[in-house]
């Protein structure tokens, strides 16, 4: 076993439990930081189980996550909890759809997401890590919120590849109702620690309503308008659903179906990319050593000019950044499933109805599988082929991984790489993020970073 770093020299890192919480414990904490649910001892064993209120297991091991995401995939569907906090905004899209559902809508979407079209979107990522860099140069000589900064940017990215050129569209309308949705929605509730049924009403989710009515109309209507315009010269991702058919049926989405796809990628979208670039700005600022690195790169492939999709096998090193950092705060860095069969997992009996975990923050800085898990390495990339499939799971893995993966990594990376050849980034004293996971993994406070020309 390795032996662990000063703290001095790790990153922000959440602190897990030592003890047991208890029903009302594990309530409050849940609220406070979900992470914190998560026992020490999760980080140096292949799984953990225990009882609060229903039984449970946290699985860090990568056979028993194979099996879980790929080969028994249909015995472990998302969890009732899951369904709860998402459905009220994306339905029975592909996130949450279980089944033949999943399966149709699946493959209707995949042409959408190809490597072309994928990369055929790039300029407008171009475009908003110019627009970010303009808006980063007049907070130089002084700190600046980056996490603010890089919601910004991708919003504008998701929001024109999604809508591109939408009349009507009031996209500050729907920033609002995504930010409203999860600050009232996305906390777990006591009855989901007690286990209670799905049918029993949350408060806090009934509240959210109006901001999710609100933001559908807005999408419906645009859906609807681009039917009647029809298909824009350069087309963009509401087109590409829009002509998406699954091969084997036929099927195409209808409106609620194309809007609650587009909506799961609109929130999933520019959230997650967002802390991904934050948190790769705060650890380049933790290590200037692997900033200085990474703008030597970024200067050469691109000089004072954006990057764009043709620099990427220009910019490696960047790219490793970017896994780092998806490690060590995955955005989705907790996944509940719930068993429909009986089954065993790391040589520990699994009942039908129990809730298996995959603590994705844990299992990335589990001390079984990574050497120095809490330090800061983008090294430990540089042979990505090394690393098991099932150890390493920011975007989940098998079947169900996430369809935008290619999208959000060629947008960070072009995000990144635009900002690090023109900004040296440097820690703010008193002001560290504190990692908390609520919907997603967000720096709590900010990533405030000083900004100075490079």
């Amino acid at each position: 076993m390795d032996t662990p770093a000063p703290s001095a020299a790790l990153p922000a890192r959440v602190r897990l439990a030592t003890d047991p919480m208890g029903i009302w414990g594990s309530f409050r904490t849940a609220r406070k930081n979900l992470l914190g649910l998560i026992p020490e001892i999760a980080t140096r064993q292949p799984i953990v189980s225990g009882r609060t209120g229903k039984r449970w297991h946290m699985v860090m091991d990568p056979e028993a996550n194979r099996h879980i995401l790929k080969d028994a995939l249909d015995d472990y569907p998302k969890s009732d909890v899951t369904k709860l906090i998402l459905a009220p905004a994306i339905g029975q899209s592909l996130f949450i759809a279980e089944g033949q559902h999943w399966r149709w809508q699946r493959r209707a979407a995949a042409p959408a997401f190809s490597v072309r079209n994928v990369q055929a979107l790039a300029p407008v990522m171009s475009a908003a890590a110019e627009r970010a860099a303009e808006r980063i140069a007049s907070a130089a000589g002084r700190a600046a919120d980056l996490y603010q900064e890089m919601v910004t940017a991708t919003f504008e990215v998701i929001s024109d590849v999604t809508f591109s050129g939408a009349e009507g569209f009031d996209r500050a309308a729907v920033h609002r109702a995504i930010d409203a949705y999860i600050a009232q929605t996305a906390k777990i509730s006591l009855l989901d620690i007690l286990g209670a049924p799905m049918w029993v009403p949350r408060p806090g989710r009934v509240i959210s309503g109006p901001a999710m009515r609100e933001m559908k109309h807005i999408a419906d209507l645009a859906i609807d308008n681009r039917r009647q315009a029809g298909r824009r010269a350069v087309p963009d991702l509401l087109d590409l659903l829009l002509e998406g058919e699954d091969p084997e049926t036929g099927r195409r989405m209808d409106t609620a179906e194309v809007r609650d796809n587009l909506l799961t990628f609109i929130v999933a979208g520019h959230e997650t990319t967002a802390l991904t670039l934050a948190w790769a700005l705060y650890l380049c600022a933790f290590d200037p050593t692997v900033q200085d690195r990474a703008r030597v790169e970024a200067r050469e492939a691109l000089g004072d000019r954006a990057a764009t999709a043709s620099d990427l096998p220009a910019l490696p090193y960047i790219r490793r950044i970017v896994d780092e950092a998806l490690r060590l705060y995955p955005p989705a860095a907790f996944l509940s499933r719930t068993a429909r069969k009986a089954d065993c997992l790391c040589g520990r009996e699994v009942r039908p109805g129990d809730t298996v975990m995959l603590p994705i923050y844990a299992l990335h800085r589990n001390h079984l599988l990574w050497k120095n898990p809490d330090r800061f390495d983008p090294d430990r990339f540089s042979d990505a082929g090394s690393i098991d499939r099932f150890a390493y799971l920011p975007f989940g893995a098998g079947p169900r991984i996430c369809i935008g993966a290619s999208f959000a990594l060629q947008e960070a990376v072009i995000i990144l790489a635009t900002l690090l050849a023109r900004f040296r980034f440097e820690r703010v004293p008193g002001r560290e993020p504190d990692p908390v996971l609520i919907l997603t993994l967000r720096p709590q406070g900010g990533v405030w970073l000083r900004v100075e020309p490079a």
